[in-house]
């Protein structure tokens, strides 16, 4: 049993693949349930956060005017060539940063306190934005206006992003017997990922095949997201790095998305077939991240062989 449990998490995101694309027909009939799965695995990660690490700094403030100004900038960018891979950079970039980021930060050698920090003000920051700036760039249908479509999303966005956190903090005040049975129940949170993680993409499979010209739509798509998905990783890295000495942290903050809360977006608020950049971004950003453990751990096994031939021989 041990083995089929570990088999899976080592293999959650082709496994979603494979059995989101194969069982779209069914699976996108779960596709409700995304909003409930995304703030259950919010308040899941929220309550493991205590208060005393939570501690904003410059460089947070930096990272989110990269985040909300790029997700325009992406939009001005690419919009004069094509609308739906505009909306496709923007979604990409305006997500706010992954629940999982602060685990592969630590495992890399950066400040897992920082990026947590990090997540939540990311997490402010698109609830704020989105519902400012999808309803400019893709008006809602029935030309209901601005404000009307601006009240729509944000009632729906800013409780999903914002009332986890919130609802963590009041849990670990006056109950913090439960806030600690909550923050125990990450497998939980790994399990809720794979389903959202199957659904999503079933979501997304169920888009391609209903868009007549849906196999150049994907390549370009995906294309768009590994460009956007490389230029944040690097953007990140170097702001990090070079002003505050923090490469990985600023690098993982910026890179690492949310991509399922991309995706639900984009399927809701924009184009659908735009949550198919999504997808490639979830993919891009994973493959990029195992790249990047396997030299920091090809490093550090270079650095012990080094150490142990330095080691005096005792006589």
């Amino acid at each position: 049993m041990k083995r089929i449990i570990d088999f899976a998490k080592n293999w959650t995101l082709p496994l979603a693949i494979v059995i989101g694309t194969a069982g779209f027909p069914v699976w996108g009939y779960f596709s409700f349930l995304l909003p409930y799965l995304i703030f259950a695995m919010l308040l899941l990660t929220f309550c493991r956060i205590p208060l005393s690490e939570i501690r904003f700094n410059a460089m947070h403030f930096w990272l989110l005017a990269f985040q909300l100004g790029g997700s325009i900038l992406a939009y001005v960018i690419v919009s004069p060539f094509n609308t739906l891979l505009a909306e496709a950079a923007m979604v990409c970039v305006i997500a706010p940063t992954g629940t999982a980021a602060a685990v592969i930060t630590r495992k890399l050698g950066g400040s897992a306190a920082s990026l947590t920090s990090f997540a939540i003000l990311s997490n402010l920051g698109t609830a704020v934005a989105a519902p400012i700036l999808f309803p400019i760039v893709h008006p809602a249908e029935g030309n209901i206006g601005f404000l009307a479509a601006f009240f729509i999303i944000i009632q729906k966005v800013f409780p999903l992003l914002i009332l986890p956190f919130i609802l963590a903090m009041l849990l670990r005040r006056f109950t913090p017997r439960l806030n600690e049975k909550l923050s125990g129940l990450q497998e939980w949170a790994f399990y809720m990922w794979g389903i959202t993680l199957m659904i999503a993409v079933a979501k997304t499979v169920n888009s391609l095949v209903h868009d007549p010209d849906g196999g150049m739509t994907a390549v370009w798509l995906g294309l768009t997201a590994l460009v956007v998905c490389i230029l944040q990783f690097v953007a990140g890295k170097q702001l990090g790095g070079r002003f505050f000495q923090d490469r990985i942290t600023g690098g993982q903050a910026l890179g690492q998305k949310n991509a399922v809360l991309s995706l639900w977006m984009a399927d809701t608020y924009l184009t659908p077939i735009a949550s198919v950049a999504a997808s490639a971004y979830l993919v891009s950003q994973n493959l990029f991240n195992s790249w990047q453990l396997w030299m920091t751990r090809k490093e550090q096994g270079k650095n012990a062989k080094t150490e142990s031939m330095e080691l005096p021989v005792l006589r």
